[in-house]
């Protein structure tokens, strides 16, 4: 990664750490390790998103870090707490990170766009995710879900191409084609 990547992972941890005093979002201590884990699926991703939609955003893990490099894609962050929405609107903003849009409401109560790619870091059982994204993915649409140890069970019933990269405690769940 570029030393601007570097900067701006230090800058973003520097934001993180002053509303973390007050609003206590995150308890990593060293963001390195998370931004890293956030941007790995770009190696295998075989695609350049257009358009992105990032479920559950929290803290803004995987997407403030995506953002940094896919600069090209739109990003639309869903955060429905409004304490991690409001750092979200902060950190793009002191980032000068205009491509991404926060949206402080559940996914499956606002305004549906289509996305090319489809993110969420252990917000919840794939199942039910895909079933909250209705509306926001077609048969086009890629989803790249950061999970845990239970991934290959939370997939194995479901009707796509999958495939999940291991990677230390992480996996990465790449769907396409859902039907």
């Amino acid at each position: 990664m570029s030393d601007e990547f570097w900067e701006s992972v230090a800058k973003f941890d520097e934001v993180l750490k002053k509303f973390n005093k007050i609003h206590n979002l995150t308890n990593y201590k060293d963001i390195k390790p998370v931004a890293l884990d956030s941007i790995e699926p770009i190696k295998f991703l075989d695609f350049k998103p257009k358009v992105c939609v990032d479920v559950g955003s929290g803290a803004g893990f995987p997407a403030i870090f995506l953002a940094m490099i896919l600069d090209e894609c739109e990003f639309h962050l869903y955060e429905p707490i409004a304490k991690k929405s409001s750092f979200l609107s902060y950190a793009a903003l002191s980032l000068n990170l205009q491509n991404i849009t926060v949206h402080s409401g559940k996914i499956e109560n606002c305004d549906k766009i289509k996305a090319d790619l489809i993110t969420s870091r252990a917000l919840m059982n794939t199942a039910d995710l895909i079933k909250i994204c209705q509306g926001f993915y077609d048969e086009n649409t890629t989803f790249l879900l950061y999970k845990g140890s239970n991934a290959k069970f939370e997939i194995e019933e479901l009707k796509c191409d999958k495939q999940i990269y291991c990677q230390n405690e992480r996996n990465y769940v790449v769907l396409k084609r859902l039907k």
